[in-house]
């Protein structure tokens, strides 16, 4: 049982070393959380500009769609490795993904959006239609 201790919010090492053999713990699905890449939006005079923070993946990981008003941005990427001895064999594997979903404003030309992807940083351009003023219209008092 363990004892009530004060805590300044770091694990002690006693805590790692009982966490790293406690196999219960260690293997669990506490570790994995939902990742989604850090976005910044920017709203000029002529677009819409999303910049999301993506290291690790290739642009062909990409899939960015429009639908019923709606920007989708996902991807997917899948590694393995497999190294061969004649007394061993390591393989290893990981899956990396996510999907953002962004509700787009009226005024957006969703046949004009263009994308690019370097050194980690997805940006994708939305560029925004012309602003039409409502007509004119006399409300008549009854």
């Amino acid at each position: 049982m363990k004892t009530l201790v004060k805590s300044n919010g770091f694990p002690t090492l006693s805590s790692m070393l009982e966490d790293f053999w406690n196999t219960d713990k260690f293997f669990s699905r506490s570790f994995e959380k939902d990742w989604l890449p850090a976005v910044n939006v920017r709203d000029t005079a002529d677009k819409f500009q999303f910049e999301m923070a993506v290291p690790g993946f290739n642009k062909d990981d990409f899939k960015i769609t429009i639908d019923d008003g709606a920007l989708t941005v996902s991807a997917e990427v899948n590694t393995e490795t497999k190294e061969e001895d004649e007394n061993y064999t390591r393989q290893e594997f990981s899956c990396s993904s996510f999907t953002r979903t962004f509700n787009l404003p009226e005024n957006v030309k969703e046949d004009d959006i263009s994308a690019t992807y370097t050194d980690g940083l997805l940006k994708i351009d939305l560029k925004k239609t012309e602003k039409q003023a409502a007509p004119k219209k006399e409300i008549k008092i009854s």
